[in-house]
C-alpha cells in the first residue's frame, strides 16, 4: 500500500534537493542552482512528471506509456519541461534506442525491413540485420513520420544523477529508498550528524567519483586497458575514500587483464594499485611471466609485512612454486593446526535439499539442537553488542538518513577510529552485563538495518541458547578477529552450530558435500578457532549408494 498522499515521490525528491542545497551549496555551479530554482518554479504536475521519468529507465519516453492518476494531462504537464529544454522531442535517436522504445509489431509496421529480412525473426535478430542499413541517428519523427504520439528524451538525467550521488554518496541507492523507508520495508538507525558531515568536500570529488564510475562501466564494455589506466590515474584525489575507490577500479582493470592473459598489462596496472589483494595478484602475474626473481622479491616483502591474513595465506602457498622456479629447495613449512574431521554417509534426500540442511537434520537432537547459521550468528551477536560503536557519529561515516552502516566500514582504520567505542562495548564481556545488553538491543533495534545483524536468521530461542552456551571469552576472540579485518572476516564462519544447553557448551561445524573443498576464508577461521581452543570440526558428507 502506497503512502496516503498522491505526490509522495515528488515530496521525497523535493526533500532530497533541499538536503543537497543545504549541505552542498558551495559545490553547486550556476547550472545546478538554475536547475533547482527552475524545478521549484514548475507547476506541480510538471514537477511530478519530471520525477516520474527520472525514476524510470530512460532517457526516452513515450507519452502513451506515462499514465498516472495524479497527472491526468501528460502533454500539458510536459510543456513547461519542453520549454526549459529538459525534454527534447527532436533529439536524434539511434536504431538501438528505437528498438528499445517500440515493440516488435510496431517496428515491423514501420517498413524498415529489407526484402531479404525475415519478419518472423526475433527482435534481437532484426536489430542485427538492420544495424548496417541504418547507422545514422535521426529524430523519432524521422523513424516514424505517421506517429501522432509524443516521444521525448530527458536531457537533465546526468545532472539529476549528480544530485542523487551528492545526496547518497553512491550510485547504487536511488529515490526508492524514501518510499521503502516510508512503507517501513527498511528501517535505518537515526545517527546524529551535522551539515559538515558529507560524502564530498569539493566539486572535484564529485567529478572524480563520476569519472571512476564511467571508467568501471567502460571496463565492463571492453575498453582499451591503457585508456582505462590513464583515466583512473587522472582521478587521483586527496579524498581518502575516493582513493580507495580508485584503487578498487585499478584492481578490476588488472583482473580483466589477467582474464585476457595480458600479463604485461596486468603487472603494469597492479604496480600502481594499493588496493588489498593487488600485491599478491602481482606476484602471481610475475610467476606467469616467469619473472621469478621479481615475484620472489615481492613475496618476501609480503611475508615480512603481510597486509592481511589472506595475503599471508596466499603468499605462503606460492612460495614453494617460486623457489622451484628459482631452482631453490623449499624449506619445511610449519604444520598448520589440525582441524577435527567427521565423515558421514547419509541417504540422499528425496527432494532437493542442500547438504548443510541434510547434515543439520541428521545431527540434530532435542538435547543437542543444531542450527544452520553460517555467518549470521557470530556477526549478529557482535553487531548487537557493539551497536553504539558501529553507529558512532564520526566525521565522514554518516551523511544521509538511509545508511545501512558507516561509509568507512571496509577502511583500514575502521577499528582504529572507533577503538575507544569498541573497547567500551567489548568490556561488557568481562561481566555478566553483555547478555542483557544483547537481548535488550535485539528487542529495541529489531529490523533496523545493520551491516552485521541478520534479523531474518535470529530468534529469541536461538539467542538464548547462544548466550547460554558460547563463553564470553570465546565471543571476545570471535569479535577480535572480526575487527582485525572486517571486510575479510565477516564471512567464512562454519555452517552449523550445535548446542548442549544442559552442559553450556557448543561446537561449530563446517559441512562439505561430495567434491566440495574448504575455501581460504573458511580455512583461516577454522585454524584460528583450533589455535584458540574453540570447538570446531569439518563434517564431510557422502551419499549412500542406491539411497532414495
Amino acid at each position: 500500500m502506497l503512502p496516503p498522499h498522491r505526490y509522495y515521490y515528488l515530496h521525497n525528491f523535493q526533500r532530497a534537493l533541499a538536503w543537497v542545497f543545504d549541505r552542498y551549496a558551495d559545490l553547486l555551479d550556476d547550472a545546478d542552482r538554475r536547475f533547482l530554482a527552475d524545478f521549484a518554479a514548475l507547476p506541480q504536475a510538471s514537477q511530478a512528471l519530471m520525477v516520474r521519468m527520472l525514476m524510470r529507465r530512460g532517457p526516452w519516453f513515450r507519452s502513451s506509456r506515462l499514465v498516472y492518476e495524479e497527472i491526468p494531462a501528460i502533454e500539458a504537464a510536459a510543456a513547461p519541461l519542453l520549454a526549459l529544454g529538459w525534454l527534447d522531442a527532436a533529439a536524434p535517436m539511434t536504431l538501438d534506442e528505437l528498438f528499445g522504445l517500440l515493440t516488435k509489431p510496431e517496428l515491423v509496421r514501420l517498413a524498415l525491413l529489407p526484402a531479404a529480412a525475415k519478419p518472423a525473426a526475433r527482435k534481437a535478430e532484426l536489430l542485427e540485420t538492420l544495424r548496417p542499413v541504418y547507422a545514422d541517428a535521426r529524430p523519432y519523427r524521422g523513424w516514424n513520420p505517421d506517429s501522432i504520439e509524443a516521444v521525448w528524451r530527458v536531457t537533465v538525467g546526468d545532472r539529476c544523477e549528480r544530485l542523487r550521488l551528492m545526496f547518497f554518496g553512491n550510485l547504487h541507492q536511488d529515490w526508492s529508498e524514501f518510499v521503502l523507508a516510508d512503507l517501513g520495508v527498511f528501517q535505518y538507525e537515526a545517527v546524529p550528524f551535522d551539515g559538515a558531515s558529507r560524502a564530498f568536500q569539493t566539486r572535484a570529488d564529485v567529478d572524480c567519483y563520476l569519472a571512476l564510475h564511467a571508467c568501471r562501466q567502460a571496463l565492463d564494455q571492453g575498453a582499451d586497458v591503457d585508456v582505462l589506466l590513464r583515466a583512473a590515474q587522472d582521478c587521483a584525489s586527496g579524498n581518502a575514500w575516493l582513493e580507495k575507490r580508485r584503487a578498487k577500479v585499478l584492481l578490476r582493470i588488472g583482473q580483466a587483464c589477467e582474464r585476457a592473459q595480458d600479463w604485461e598489462a596486468a603487472q603494469r596496472v597492479y604496480a600502481c594499485c594499493d588496493y588489498p589483494g593487488a600485491r599478491h595478484r602481482r606476484i602471481r602475474v610475475y610467476e606467469r611471466m616467469q619473472r621469478f626473481e621479481d615475484a620472489m622479491a615481492l613475496a618476501l616483502q609480503s611475508a615480512s609485512a603481510p597486509e592481511s591474513e589472506e595475503e599471508s595465506q596466499r603468499v605462503a602457498r606460492m612460495m614453494p612454486r617460486l623457489r622451484r622456479g628459482l631452482g631453490q629447495g623449499a624449506p619445511a613449512r610449519a604444520a598448520a593446526p589440525v582441524v577435527p574431521r567427521t565423515d558421514l554417509a547419509l541417504a540422499r534426500p528425496g527432494q532437493p535439499l542442500s547438504v548443510e540442511y541434510v547434515a543439520r537434520d541428521h545431527l540434530h537432537d532435542d538435547d543437542a539442537p543444531v542450527h544452520y547459521v553460517e555467518n549470521a550468528l557470530i556477526n549478529s551477536l557482535f553487531g548487537l553488542l557493539c551497536w553504539p560503536a558501529v553507529f558512532a557519529p564520526l566525521p565522514g561515516a554518516f551523511f544521509h538518513p538511509f545508511q545501512r552502516g558507516p561509509a568507512d566500514l571496509d577502511a583500514p582504520d575502521f577499528y582504529a577510529r572507533r577503538q575507544a567505542h569498541f573497547e567500551d562495548c567489548l568490556a561488557q564481556l568481562d561481566t555478566s552485563a553483555y547478555r542483557d545488553v544483547i537481548l535488550r538491543r535485539y528487542a529495541e533495534k529489531f529490523g533496523v538495518q545493520s551491516p552485521f545483524v541478520f534479523w531474518g536468521a535470529l530468534s529469541e530461542p536461538l539467542l538464548a541458547q547462544a548466550l547460554d552456551c558460547l563463553p564470553a571469552a570465546h565471543l571476545k576472540l570471535f569479535f577480535a578477529r572480526l575487527l582485525r579485518d572486517v571486510k575479510a572476516n565477516r564471512t567464512g564462519l562454519p555452517d552449523l552450530v550445535r548446542f548442549w544447553p544442559a552442559e553450556r557448551r557448543y561446537e561449530l561445524i563446517e559441512v562439505k558435500g561430495p567434491g566440495d573443498k574448504l575455501q581460504d576464508n573458511q580455512i583461516r577461521w577454522l585454524q584460528y578457532c583450533v589455535a584458540h581452543g574453540m570447538p570446531v570440526r569439518v563434517c564431510h558428507v557422502s551419499w549412500l549408494e542406491g539411497a532414495a
